[in-house]
């Protein structure tokens, strides 16, 4: 990718990485995918385990957005889940380019690693939560905040789901 953020339409290029959740006494693995057309979060999985299923499970998710005449590059780090043959397999089978940052070059994934910062500083940070269920419930309700009403001034203050619903009109 070498940090060429933009694209031009939807399910151009994604980026993923798994960030780690602390909540009592327990720890939450969360794997997202972000097209970076819109900056809207495609899917994402959530797990108390980083086994290799989070990231498959994401993948499977996100592969359902992906429409005829697409041509998908996903972006991420040098992670083991992004290495395993199976990971490989399934995007090349999807005719997905698979694009990996260079060795311990967080910069090279500045997009999901920005919105992990956004994610824990807008929800994580400023809530209080009853329980890992609880946190759950309204980690949803963040996606959907984040996705359909957070408006952004590159998006011309559209939030993601708008401004991808606005460019599939006029196209």
């Amino acid at each position: 990718m070498k940090r060429n953020f933009k694209a031009e339409k939807p399910n151009q290029k994604w980026v993923t990485d798994v960030t780690e959740f602390k909540l009592f006494g327990e720890k939450l693995y969360l794997s997202p995918v972000l097209d970076l057309f819109n900056g809207e979060i495609i899917t994402y999985t959530l797990q108390t385990r980083p086994t290799f299923d989070l990231v498959e499970t994401m993948l499977d998710q996100a592969l359902k957005s992906i429409k005829e005449g697409d041509k998908l590059l996903i972006h991420s780090d040098q992670g083991w889940h992004y290495r395993m043959p199976q990971y490989r397999k399934k995007l090349k089978e999807n005719k997905i380019r698979q694009s990996m940052s260079r060795k311990g070059n967080c910069y090279d994934n500045a997009v999901i690693e920005n919105f992990f910062g956004i994610l824990k500083y807008e929800f994580l940070y400023l809530q209080e939560f009853d329980s890992i269920e609880h946190f759950k419930i309204e980690l949803d309700q963040y996606m959907y905040y984040y996705n359909h009403l957070r408006i952004k001034s590159k998006l011309n203050r559209k939030s993601p789901v708008a401004y991808r619903e606005n460019f599939t009109l006029t196209a």
